[in-house]
C-alpha cells in the first residue's frame, strides 16, 4: 500500500524536451532508463516526477561507484545487474501505509461487503474466503483485514451457529470457516519488515485499545502481532507486471498502486485483477483512484464515503 505523485500519460512537447536535466544525465539516457523500469514492473515517471526518478537514479550510481548513467543502464541490462535492478525498483516506491487507513472504506468492507460473502457462502456450504492485499508494504493492510475478517466470521458464526465450533472450540477463525490472506508487494524490504510483525508505538496509533488487546504482544517497547493472527496471512512477492498472480480472489485490495503508471498499464492492471477474482468479487482501489474511463467491467459500491467495485458478469 503505497503512496506517490499520480502518474499522467506521457505528452511530447517542446517543454518537455527542454525540460533542464541534471549536469551529467542526457535526455537519451533519462529515455532508456524510463523505458527499462517501464518494462521491468509498469511504473511510469512523466515529467513531473522525472526529478524524483533522477535523484534516486543518482543515489544508485553513488552507491555503486559507477560514474555515468550510461554505465548504470549496461549495467541494469546485464545478466549479474538483475540484483541492482531489484534495488532500484525498491528505491521507487514509498512505503507509506498504516493500521485501519481510510476507515470508511473498511467499514463498507466488514459491514457490507464480508456480510454479503458470507451469506453466499454459507449457502453454497462452501466455507472458504480469499484475500489478497496487493502492495501490502510493511503488513499494516493484510493483519488489519485479517483483524476485521476475524471479527466478522465471530459476529456472523453468533448469528448462525454451526456444530463444528462447538467440537472445535474457541479460534480466530471458526470451524467449518477458512481463510485464506496473501499479501505481496514488489519491495522485499517491505516484506521482511512485514514477516517480522513488530511495530512501534508511532505505528499503531491508529489502533484502538481493544484490538490491541486481543491481536498483539507488547515485547521491548514493540507490538508483536500473535502468532494466531499472524499465521493467517502468507506475504510473498509479486510483480503486478507479471501474469503469475494470485487467483480465485473472493476480495483484492490494490489501494494507492495505480498512481504509479500510465493509463495504458492501469487498464492491463484492472483486466488482470478482474480476470484473479471470483465471479462477484470485490476491488478495493485507493480513495485518489478511480476505474472511471479506466474499466467498464466493475459496478461501483458507495457508503458513507467508502468505496469499492464489485466485478459484473456477463449474462448471456
Amino acid at each position: 500500500m503505497k503512496t506517490a505523485t499520480p502518474a499522467t500519460p506521457a505528452r511530447s512537447s517542446a517543454r518537455e524536451s527542454a525540460r533542464p536535466l541534471r549536469p551529467g544525465m542526457s535526455e537519451a539516457e533519462l529515455k532508456l532508463l524510463q523505458a527499462l523500469i517501464y518494462e521491468e514492473c509498469g511504473m511510469f515517471f512523466d515529467e513531473r516526477r522525472a526529478h524524483f526518478l533522477e535523484d534516486r537514479l543518482q543515489r544508485r550510481l553513488k552507491a555503486k561507484g559507477i560514474a555515468t548513467f550510461y554505465q548504470y543502464y549496461r549495467l541494469l541490462t546485464s545478466a549479474p545487474g538483475r540484483e541492482e535492478l531489484t534495488e532500484l525498483v525498491e528505491s521507487l516506491t514509498i512505503n507509506e501505509t498504516s493500521f485501519f487507513r481510510n476507515k470508511p472504506q473498511l467499514e463498507l468492507f466488514q459491514k457490507t461487503v464480508l456480510d454479503e460473502l458470507l451469506r453466499r457462502r454459507h449457502g453454497e456450504r462452501d466455507y472458504t474466503m480469499r484475500i489478497w492485499s496487493a502492495g501490502c508494504s510493511t503488513g499494516q493492510e493484510p493483519f488489519t483485514l485479517a483483524m476485521l475478517m476475524c471479527d466478522a466470521l465471530s459476529y456472523y458464526q453468533l448469528r448462525y451457529p454451526h456444530p463444528a465450533r462447538e467440537i472445535a472450540g474457541r479460534t480466530l477463525v471458526p470451524p467449518p470457516w477458512k481463510l485464506a490472506l496473501v499479501a505481496s508487494d514488489i519491495s522485499y524490504g517491505a516484506l521482511r519488515a512485514a514477516q517480522e510483525a513488530a511495530y512501534s508505538d508511532q505505528q499503531m496509533e491508529g489502533v484502538d485499545c481493544m484490538y490491541r488487546l486481543r491481536y498483539f504482544d507488547r515485547d521491548n517497547g514493540r507490538f508483536l502481532v500473535k502468532k494466531a493472527l499472524r499465521e493467517l496471512v502468507h506475504f510473498d512477492f509479486h510483480n503486478l507486471k507479471s501474469e503469475y498472480l494470485p487467483q480465485n480472489n473472493d476480495v483484492i485490495f490494490c489501494r494507492n498502486v495505480m498512481i504509479y503508471f500510465d493509463e495504458p498499464e492501469q487498464k492491463r492492471l484492472v483486466e488482470k485483477l478482474f480476470r484473479c477474482l471470483k465471479p462477484g468479487g470485490y476491488l478495493f482501489i485507493g480513495h485518489a483512484e478511480t476505474l472511471y474511463g479506466v474499466s467498464n467491467r466493475f459496478r461501483m459500491l458507495h457508503e458513507k464515503h467508502g468505496t469499492a467495485y464489485q466485478r459484473l458478469e456477463v449474462t448471456s
